[in-house]
């Protein structure tokens, strides 16, 4: 078979990139002779991510329009107009047989350049409340692959796929890890682990409100694995070495996040899109805290849908200092409880999205 080239734009926080690379995984599982190139934002954490992963990634000089008039938005007409040259020259070079976007601030130009050039394209939306870029490219786009119901509302009908959201391989094979997890996170085995997981940029919030209550996780006899994020690395750190408690960890980014779910037997986690997709497929007791700093308030669109399910708990970001201990002490103590929201949560997983989407990406190029 001729070889099959395939490029895929997504990136900013870890859920576009997730995505994007469970999608690619699924490809090379189906095709045997394929290439694929990543098209990231310079200066973005696809442009670590990726390589770490083994893919190649090319960055185009782009960002968000900011929603306050600043500086920074009177560079952005410049840089939309290099994205979409060098979009151009990449597609020109690089030869694709199909565009994949997850996504995020490059693939806009990427997307779009591709669509004009006639090559086959596909997005992917993982959210209930879609980006202003997504919705954009659904006008020019060959596929639209969603994850929630009712999505016609923001994209055109006939070009909509509910698929689900793509979830990495390894998080998916996370149950057998358990050993591996208490050993790699240094956790003491005869105690309950508590995962704080405030995004892959971190949260603020989280890390506050965490911080203030580090003895609450030593005193209840408790394992933390705390994900702080690259803005609160030192401070947490720092608070972890002042106590020296085995078990009671901080981590700036967490790359096994497969073995953090294998150890979790209670999991507080923010509630984009991604992170509810993998939650339903981990099957664990959840304190769900949407961010309150994203557009159309989708993250608390998400966890309502796992909520309403009984499915998950919730804690509003701005009453998380004064409830977020009590709702965990009300999880420790109630053994019922969390094996009902185990148990409903589990009820709402797809675990085979990305081989959906890569499905879809197939039938597009044979077209």
């Amino acid at each position: 078979m001729q070889q099959l080239r395939v490029i895929i734009s997504g990136g900013g926080t870890g859920g576009h990139i997730f995505p994007a690379l469970a999608i690619a995984k699924a490809l090379e599982q189906k095709v045997n002779n394929i290439e694929i190139l990543f098209v990231g934002a310079k200066g973005r954490m696809e442009m670590t991510k990726i390589p770490e992963e083994g893919y190649k990634i090319k960055g185009l000089w782009i960002s968000g329009l900011q929603r306050s008039f600043t500086s920074k938005n009177l560079t952005f007409p410049f840089k939309v107009i290099n994205s979409l040259l060098k979009a151009r020259k990449i597609i020109k070079e690089f030869k694709p047989d199909i565009a994949i976007g997850t996504g995020g601030y490059a693939s806009g130009p990427l997307l779009y350049t591709a669509a004009k050039a006639k090559i086959p394209t596909l997005v992917q939306e993982q959210n209930s409340y879609p980006g202003i870029t997504n919705k954009i490219l659904s006008k020019v786009v060959d596929k639209v692959c969603v994850a929630y119901d009712n999505m016609e509302r923001f994209f055109p009908k006939q070009k909509i796929i509910f698929t689900g959201n793509p979830i990495r391989k390894d998080v998916l094979e996370f149950e057998s890890k358990k050993k591996l997890a208490v050993k790699n996170f240094y956790l003491n085995e005869s105690k309950k682990t508590v995962l704080v997981i405030g995004g892959s940029l971190g949260a603020r919030t989280f890390n506050q409100v965490i911080d203030k209550n580090i003895d609450f996780f030593a005193k209840n006899n408790l394992n933390l694995i705390w994900q702080t994020g690259i803005s609160y690395e030192k401070k947490g750190t720092e608070r972890i070495n002042e106590r020296l408690v085995k078990g009671i960890n901080a981590y700036a980014f967490i790359k096994e996040m497969d073995l953090a779910y294998a150890a979790a037997d209670i999991i507080i986690s923010r509630a984009g899109a991604i992170a509810v997709s993998e939650l339903c497929c981990i099957g664990k007791p959840t304190i769900l805290v949407p961010s309150p700093n994203v557009s159309e308030d989708h993250q608390t669109k998400n966890a309502q849908a796992v909520v309403n399910k009984k499915a998950a708990l919730l804690v509003k970001d701005r009453e998380l200092g004064s409830k977020l201990v009590t709702c965990l002490q009300k999880l420790i103590k109630d053994d019922s409880l969390r094996a009902e929201l185990s148990e409903n949560i589990k009820k709402l997983a797809v675990k085979n999205a990305a081989n959906c989407i890569a499905d879809e990406a197939i039938e597009l190029i044979e077209k």
